[in-house]
């Protein structure tokens, strides 16, 4: 079949992340942004003798399944593809791709114990980075997310349903301000401009939050721009509002200096009975609520642990670790971000706990550096995984437990093959949805050394 060629059909299932399966003329195709059940016409991108992949060109019958849109801006926005769709539907994909995704590595009857609810399903993030930008070369500026598929382009996202009120009324009120004031928008390729992005995070249990505006060096924020947020009636209270300065070519958010404009540089949030000060970079779980859920689940899978040491690599700012701390003879973390761990340090220290210690560095080299040896591991990686020798190193402590989490359950089944060949079976295996109305769900295993 040629490129270019139109086609239609019925989406048949929805592989991880967000794959669709239809067949035509039976050959498998491959279509991003569908939902099961939809019928759909697909441009052919990529022909061959038995696999087929396709660009959606239009939903032509939407799924026995799909609700009303919820949100203004589904389909413009790269995120949210599963929104249309009923939340115990949701969940049933989710479960589903990653049973399907561990089956081929475990077996048909490995022990999978379901997926379990965000307690908020919408209004559930406590992080967003926005993006100054337009619509269309050349259009009135923007504040929000990238168009679906577009590195440049930017929906502004005002009516967003995956966050608070207090967000979309920051999020109007900084782009009101200047526009009216008619400082532009850096504009990456010609290097122009000014204004690049606008973070803003709040504490679910707290109701503190953290603005930073991002711009070129040298610009100067005027006192009114804070004035104008102060005054806003929000149902949360502003911490602290920070200017951050970035020069960098990268369309990334990131700071060479951040001023302090009003307040602090921190807010906090609280989980599970521990307090938690966050900076404008600290990594911390999107959904404070699901984040209850999922440390819960793991605190489950740990099980016993006092009198031991445990290590909790790839720690972040220490949440699990402070988690465990509390019945656990010594806990270990080790996190490259130097920021998360001086973050995790100092909440280990508010939070009253002197049995917590946080080392900056890679796994792989650190794990070499440690003279104590671990009773029982928590493995938390970046979406991509454990480098195959860092994993190799960790399997050779030969703990009795070893509890991995994972945000992505591609890298997970990788891991798995060697962890199975290391010498360990999966116990449980448990989904925890923190990210309603999109593709992604965590995933926690709990293996054990096979005797």
């Amino acid at each position: 079949m040629k490129k270019g060629t139109r086609v239609e059909g019925v989406v048949e299932k929805l592989n991880f992340p967000n794959k669709g399966i239809l067949h035509i003329d039976d050959r498998k195709m491959t279509v991003k942004h569908v939902l099961p059940g939809q019928k759909v016409a697909v441009m052919v991108t990529k022909g061959g003798e038995k696999r087929l992949e396709g660009r959606l060109l239009e939903v032509l019958e939407k799924s026995p399944a799909e609700t009303a849109d919820p949100c203004p801006h589904f389909g413009q926005c790269g995120g949210c593809s599963y929104q249309t769709l009923p939340y115990e539907e949701q969940l049933k994909i989710k479960a589903e791709q990653v049973t399907e995704l561990l089956k081929p590595v475990l077996g048909e009857d490995f022990p999978f114990q379901g997926i379990l609810p965000s307690p908020r399903p919408a209004e559930y993030r406590n992080k967003m980075e926005f993006s100054f930008g337009d619509a269309v070369k050349d259009g009135p500026m923007t504040l929000g997310l990238h168009k679906r598929g577009s590195f440049y382009d930017i929906v502004n996202v005002d009516g967003c349903r995956i966050v608070e009120e207090d967000y979309r009324k920051i999020l109007r009120a900084v782009l009101e301000y200047f526009t009216k004031k008619q400082v532009p928008f850096y504009k990456k390729m010609q290097k122009t401009g000014i204004l690049r992005h606008l973070v803003v995070r709040k504490g679910w249990k707290t109701g503190e939050l953290l603005l930073l505006l991002v711009t070129v060096p040298g610009f100067h924020v005027e006192s009114d721009f804070v004035e104008q947020l102060l005054a806003l009636n929000l149902d949360g209270t502003i911490a602290g509002i920070l200017h951050g300065e970035n020069g960098g070519v990268a369309d990334v958010v990131k700071c060479e200096q951040t001023h302090v404009l009003y307040g602090k540089n921190y807010f906090y949030e609280e989980l599970l009975g521990l307090r938690f000060r966050i900076t404008p970079f600290s990594f911390f779980q999107t959904n404070s609520a699901g984040a209850e859920v999922l440390y819960q689940t793991v605190r489950e899978f740990v099980g016993e642990i006092e009198g031991q040491t445990v290590f909790d690599l790839y720690s972040g700012t220490g949440t699990i670790a402070q988690i465990l701390a509390p019945v656990a003879e010594k806990v270990i973390g080790v996190e490259i971000v130097e920021e998360a761990v001086e973050a995790a340090r100092r909440n280990a220290e508010e939070n009253g706990l002197s049995n917590c210690m946080f080392i900056a560095g890679d796994v792989l080299k650190v794990l070499d550096t440690i003279e104590e040896k671990p009773e029982m591991i928590v493995l938390d990686p970046p979406r991509d995984g454990i480098h195959p020798k860092a994993l190799e190193k960790i399997l050779q402590y030969g703990v009795e437990r070893i509890v991995y989490i994972s945000c992505k359950p591609t890298s997970l089944a990788r891991d798995l093959v060697a962890c199975l060949a290391g010498g360990y079976r999966v116990e449980r295996v448990m989904c925890v949805d923190m990210f309603p109305g999109t593709a992604n769900v965590e995933t926690v295993c709990l293996l054990s050394k096979l005797k």
